[in-house]
């Protein structure tokens, strides 16, 4: 597209924006993109010439594709190459219909299957795969492991069934959070529902928690940010006032009550709410100091350091890029997973970007990338920040910057 072509196009962009009341912020924040980045096409110093890139700018003004572009090429004439594949397909079928059919005809049936201590191993083992972001595996292990565990529940001696149900919820939560990761927020959803209602049935209070917890963050993903406040709001408000009453919590009502906290002010930070997004995460600071050290209850990794890494992130998410720095500069992050530390060095990342610090976000991504590939080419924000860094460099992008910005789909 020739300068002028730019100019045109981003002209037009700008006024369909206006129309439609929306801010750059908010557009940009609909289409997985920076105000930075949007800025710049409206000014027209950045080309859109991606189709998928220009379908979402549609999708987000809500224009059909030709009143945006109007010599865009018709839909039935774009190269519709297949999807790529996902790491969590065979997860995605097995989550799609009933989970274990065969029992519904065929009740009588003892159950047989791995014993109890295999499923248990099982089940601790997908969730190691889930905080390494090694889907594939976990996807592989899971396709085979939930109708094991899905037949116990429903086949096995009474006495056991508590148990069955117990682990069923446990491998459904791994599953979800996965799937959030992966960017799957509707299978998330599913997973996650099904979770809560086997923990229901194991008679595990918690369990119910801990399944409500990653429906929060499957909405969270989703951009359904009412529908996460509500979740989360009413988990903290009981679980805060069954803590208000006990002498001494449980640790694992204290971890469950500190996280729903920290999506709390993950909700109030991507809405832009900054008085509320600070106030809960006092609150879960205040959590995690009675708590006293870092834990692991339900998966969730709670605790001081934990607080501290999601403090960077929504110091980031509010654009207050020097406090994320400054906290991140007194954590010590090596005790938790793989999985957190890559978030955490995303942030960071992120944090260098909106000061415009090329080389310094670049390392972040990087090491980012070393921890968990995965997570760099789906982490809206960091591919958005990644963008960012190669409209700041220009021509002088580094070769390595542009080989992430490749690696990430980043290239536009």
């Amino acid at each position: 597209m020739r300068p002028e072509g730019r100019r045109v196009f981003g002209a037009r962009v700008a006024e369909l924006r206006v129309r439609r009341g929306l801010t750059q912020r908010e557009l940009a924040d609909t289409i997985g993109r920076t105000a930075s980045w949007l800025s710049q096409v409206e000014r027209g110093v950045q080309p859109v010439n991606r189709l998928d890139v220009l379908h979402m700018l549609a999708d987000g003004l809500g224009v059909p594709l030709h009143e945006l572009r109007p010599d865009a090429p018709p839909s039935d004439q774009a190269d519709e190459s297949a999807p790529e594949p996902n790491d969590l397909d065979r997860a995605r079928l097995l989550i799609s219909g009933h989970p274990a059919p065969g029992t519904l005809l065929d009740s009588g049936s003892p159950y047989e299957g791995p014993s109890f201590a295999e499923l248990r191993s099982a089940v601790d083992d997908a969730w190691s795969l889930a905080h390494g972001d090694r889907f594939a595996e976990l996807s592989a292990l899971l396709s085979s492991l939930i109708p094991h565990v899905e037949r116990a529940a429903r086949a096995a001696e009474e006495r056991d069934r508590a148990e069955a149900y117990g682990l069923l919820a446990r491998a459904y939560q791994a599953l979800s959070a996965a799937f959030v990761r992966q960017n799957e927020p509707d299978a998330a959803w599913v997973a996650a529902d099904r979770s809560i209602a086997a923990a229901e049935r194991s008679g595990q209070a918690m369990g119910v928690f801990a399944g409500t917890f990653r429906l929060a963050h499957a909405f969270i993903r989703l951009k359904r940010y009412d529908q996460a406040e509500h979740t989360a709001l009413s988990a903290a408000n009981v679980l805060g006032a069954y803590t208000a009453r006990a002498e001494e919590p449980p640790p694992e009502v204290l971890s469950l009550l500190g996280s729903f906290q920290l999506s709390l002010a993950l909700v109030y930070a991507r809405t832009g709410n900054r008085a509320d997004a600070r106030r809960e995460t006092a609150n879960a600071r205040r959590t995690a100091g009675l708590l006293r050290e870092d834990r692991n209850d339900h998966n969730l990794e709670f605790g001081p350091t934990n607080v501290e890494v999601q403090a960077v992130s929504i110091a980031v998410d509010l654009g207050d890029a020097g406090e994320a720095l400054d906290i991140s500069e007194r954590l010590d992050a090596s005790g938790l997973s793989a999985e957190r530390q890559a978030r955490l060095a995303l942030d960071v990342g992120r944090a260098h970007a909106q000061l415009r610090h090329v080389e310094e976000a670049l390392t972040c991504f990087l090491g980012a990338e070393r921890l968990s590939p995965e997570m760099v080419r789906t982490h809206v924000a960091a591919r958005a920040a990644i963008r960012d860094l190669m409209l700041i460099a220009g021509r002088t992008a580094s070769p390595e910057l542009r080989a992430l910005a490749r690696r990430a789909d980043a290239m536009s």
